[in-house]
């Protein structure tokens, strides 16, 4: 731990900042092709000169993607403090983190990273005895970009079936084994996609997929989302579709989840990412049909739990905020629901545990916890840990004990042993990491955006800040899809606040914070919102003094991505530095990729309507660089393998960019090969990453050195 004379000089050290004038560097970029494309939409024409960027599959693209790392890594390696960074998040980043464990058969199982290891290692113990290895991802690829991204045991525990992502890809595959000897039971499944996977009994277990696309299987369109069944033992090949393979049943996303009781197979269908139908089957009943639950998508509902044939749903039916009701198997459809805890002014979402019910609200972002009775009752609010974010409150039915953790933006996350009987809860595990959560400090403050809506964000910096207009500050949104951003800890983060920096995060329209009328506020039409949310988020920043212009990055990924795209175009006087990651950038063609018809609750398409087509052309980022414009330094980061957001999207950006922008401020792309949209990624790439990030910000912030050179020197000592 660092000294308290230390400490003062770092806070000492972080309210002297200078920023230096320096040349820049000099940055040659790669010549871009342009080809005469051209797509009419509703009488109007729209040039797509770097259309043929989308054929990932070219060795024109592959060329033209080394020639833009080569550029870029030619611009990173010449910051000065580049290798400082990296060598100070290697630093923070080697402590040992532990996950929540559960209990499956006579095992209980938990995650562990001994530091730097790329990938989380899957350990179990039995009872009082020694920890063992179950599995460990790093050892699926040399390069540690084979990642487990989901790990499933039958209720006995005896068998365990878990799901592999190579090189971030989305399409997984499928490992069958016995969950006593490690080994492994049968062939490899391949081609599953946005699944988990659900056992019945021990015989087999459901899980989702989609054809294979003609093409390009990274970009190529997938729109009928399929439920099988697989029987242990049997070839993939005959496994029986039993949800999704008719013309009637098509939908973009299918997924099929066993009830904990093993009765019922509770089947959920969505064309978008909102709104869903909802079925069940009982599967005690080897002649049962399909039971029709919701057979609209108006809302979010999904089945929490059940006792015999009573079910407890969650859903926005009616309830923007959500609520739980009870209904029963016999008789499912919405005019036999009963409220049973009803909605609120907050957000709920739900989870079980012990036989009781634990609400947890959102609270302007922060969470609160109250746990019911399965008869509706309150039992207590449980009183958490401190002012952040809490999750993870649920476990089996007949266990009387489970963990949960909680963070906030300035404490690493810790996990608790809670007694659902008592309210009471223990520390399990807290990190031993080298950073102090007393030396910083969060606000929540609200401001006013264009429209005149109030909207909240949380501000967090090194105690002791002077609101001077000159420290470094990135401000990261999201808004959209109804998800919300909440308190937590990120290394990250703390390496860039060690440095003095500030990092806010506002509440944006378009996210889930404030329930579905809040996410409807950022949706198709009403999507400007979100980016005046974003831009009046900085205005406040800056007239607040916290920073100013010249100090300022805007940051985000995916839909993220766009904001950042977004709010760049159309006011790049406002920040210094832009760093959209991963986005969905082009807003006419965006539906055309994978799976990305399904975001048009959101986004609407271009194909929808003229009105429709004019609004998204009106803030679609590739289709609103300007020549004679000078746009911030910017950063693009992308996979070669995202195929969720496909990274033709920053393909075509970073050429608009390069080809449009006035002045000296680079216009760079970063191009992460053999990785997709983000999940599973090696923690080594991803240490790099953010070396370049912070590097590449603190340079166009005008810094030839360092903010803070107390800490990289103290961890040198």
């Amino acid at each position: 731990m660092r000294n308290q004379n230390l400490l003062a000089v770092v806070v000492l050290c972080a309210a002297c900042q200078t920023t230096p004038k320096k040349e820049p560097i000099v940055v040659n970029y790669p010549t871009t092709q342009k080809v005469d494309t051209v797509d009419t939409y509703f009488g109007t024409e729209v040039k797509d000169p770097y259309r043929w960027l989308e054929d990932d599959r070219s060795p024109e693209t592959e060329a033209w993607v080394k020639q833009q790392n080569a550029s870029t890594f030619g611009y990173l390696d010449k910051i000065p403090f580049r290798e400082d960074l990296k060598n100070r998040l290697e630093k923070l980043w080697n402590y040992e983190k532990v996950g929540s464990p559960v209990n499956e058969g006579a095992y209980t199982y938990f995650t562990k990273n001994n530091g730097l290891q790329n990938q989380n290692v899957v350990y179990r113990k039995k009872g009082d005895g020694p920890e063992e290895v179950f599995l460990d991802p790093n050892t699926f690829s040399e390069d540690g970009t084979t990642s487990l991204m989901g790990l499933s045991f039958t209720k006995d525990g005896s068998k365990a079936a878990y799901l592999i992502s190579e090189g971030g890809s989305d399409w997984r595959k499928g490992i069958v084994i016995d969950a006593e000897s490690r080994e492994v039971v049968e062939d490899t499944l391949v081609d599953i996609k946005f699944s988990d996977l659900s056992w019945k009994g021990n015989e087999g277990f459901f899980y989702s997929s989609y054809d294979k696309p003609d093409g390009s299987e990274l970009s190529g369109k997938t729109d009928q989302h399929k439920l099988y069944y697989h029987a242990l033992g049997t070839p993939q090949s005959e496994d029986k579709i039993i949800f999704g393979g008719t013309a009637e049943e098509k939908h973009r996303y299918v997924g099929g989840y066993v009830s904990e009781d093993e009765k019922y197979l509770f089947i959920s269908a969505a064309v978008s990412t909102s709104g869903n139908k909802l079925f069940l089957l009982d599967l005690t009943d080897p002649n049962a049909k399909l039971v029709t639950i919701l057979g609209d998508t108006d809302s979010d509902t999904s089945v929490i739990d059940n006792e015999g044939s009573k079910l407890f749903l969650i859903t926005n039916r009616k309830a923007p905020n959500k609520k739980v009701v009870v209904t029963d198997a016999s008789n499912p459809t919405p005019e036999h629901w009963t409220d049973l805890i009803p909605e609120t002014e907050n957000v709920l979402t739900v989870g079980t545990g012990g036989g009781y019910f634990f609400a947890e609200y959102m609270v302007d972002a922060i969470s609160k916890v109250l746990q019911y009775g399965y008869d509706g009752n309150l039992v207590r609010e449980v009183n958490l840990p401190g002012v952040g974010s809490a999750s993870g409150f649920g476990g089996k039915k007949e266990e009387k004990e489970f963990y949960f953790s909680f963070t906030n933006y300035n404490t690493p996350g810790s996990s608790y042993k809670f007694n659902v009987e008592t309210g009471e809860y223990e520390q399990y595990w807290k990190p031993q990491i080298d950073f102090n959560p007393e030396d910083y400090e969060s606000e929540q403050v609200f401001y006013t955006s264009k429209d005149g809506t109030k909207v909240p964000m949380i501000i967090t910096y090194k105690k002791g800040l002077e609101r001077n207009g000159k420290n470094p500050t990135i401000l990261y949104g999201y808004g959209g899809f109804n998800i919300s951003l909440t308190p937590a800890f990120s290394i990250v983060n703390a390496v860039w606040m060690e440095q003095g920096g500030i990092y806010a995060v506002p509440n944006l329209r378009g996210g889930g914070e404030y329930g579905k009328e809040w996410h409807i506020a950022g949706t198709k039409l009403q999507k400007q919102n979100v980016f005046d949310d974003f831009i009046a988020a900085a205005e406040y920043l800056i007239d607040n003094q916290y920073t100013s212009k010249a100090y300022l990055a805007v940051r985000g990924g995916s839909n993220g991505g766009l904001l950042v795209g977004a709010t760049m175009t159309q006011r790049p006087d406002l920040m210094q530095v832009a760093l959209p990651a991963v986005g969905v950038l082009d807003m006419l063609r965006y539906h055309t990729f994978t799976a990305g018809a399904g975001w048009a609750y959101d986004y609407g398409t271009s194909e929808d309507n003229e009105e429709m087509f004019n609004y998204l052309k009106g803030y679609s980022p590739v289709h609103n660089v300007k020549e004679g414009t000078e746009y911030p330094a910017t950063l693009i980061t992308t996979g070669d393998h995202d195929d969720r957001v496909v990274p033709a999207h920053s393909f075509k950006f970073a050429a608009e960019l390069q080809e449009k922008q006035t002045g000296t401020n680079p216009t760079l792309i970063r191009i992460e090969t053999n990785a997709g949209h983000g999940a599973g990624t090696p923690v080594s790439k991803t240490i790099e990453q953010y070396a370049d990030i912070f590097g590449f910000t603190f340079y166009n912030m005008g810094y030839d050195q360092l903010p803070n050179q107390a800490v990289l020197k103290e961890f040198k000592d």
